[in-house]
C-alpha cells in the first residue's frame, strides 16, 4: 500500500502526492530489506495537536515538527504513523531560508529515515540524518 497523507484540521498544501508516495515506497523498499507490505500514514496537524501527542506518548513537553511511530509487528511488514506539524514546518522553513515545500519534503523524508533506522540524538547522527535528507531531496527532485 502506498504512503497515505491525511490532514488534521490544517492544510499541508502538499502536491504530487502520488509521485511522493511512489518515491517513499521505492525508498523504503530499497533501505529496508525483505519488506512484503508497507503501510505508512502521514498525518499533517497543527502545533497544539502534535504538542499534545508529544506529551502524551513521549512525555516531552515541547513543540516538535515530527513524531514517527513505528507500529510494525515484524520485520516483513512496515506499519507506521508519522505526524507532522505544519506550523513548525513553516517556521523552520523561514528560519532555514528555504521554501515551505522543500522543508515539508525534508521532514517527510526525515520520518521515513527514522523508519529505516536513522537516529538524530547525537551530533554525528544528526549529521548523517541531514546528509540523507539532502540525498532524498535531490533524488526526489530529479
Amino acid at each position: 500500500m502506498p504512503a497515505r497523507f491525511y490532514e488534521q484540521n490544517i492544510s499541508s498544501k502538499l502536491t504530487h502526492k502520488r509521485k511522493l508516495s511512489a518515491f517513499l515506497d521505492m525508498f523504503l523498499n530499497k533501505h529496508i530489506k525483505k519488506l512484503k507490505k508497507i503501510d505508512v500514514a502521514y498525518v499533517f496537524c497543527d502545533d497544539a495537536y502534535l504538542h499534545q501527542m508529544n506529551k502524551e506518548f513521549l512525555s516531552h513537553d515541547t513543540f516538535t515538527d515530527i513524531i514517527t511511530f513505528d507500529l510494525s509487528a515484524n520485520n516483513y511488514e512496515l506499519e507506521a504513523e508519522i505526524y507532522i506539524s505544519i506550523e513548525r514546518v513553516k517556521e523552520n522553513a523561514a528560519a532555514y531560508e528555504v521554501s515551505y515545500i522543500e522543508e515539508l519534503h525534508r521532514v517527510i523524508f526525515h520520518g521515513a529515515l527514522h523508519l529505516c533506522g536513522y537516529k538524530d540524538k547525537t551530533a554525528t547522527d544528526k549529521k548523517k540524518m541531514r546528509a540523507m535528507e539532502e540525498k532524498c531531496l535531490k533524488e526526489y527532485n530529479q
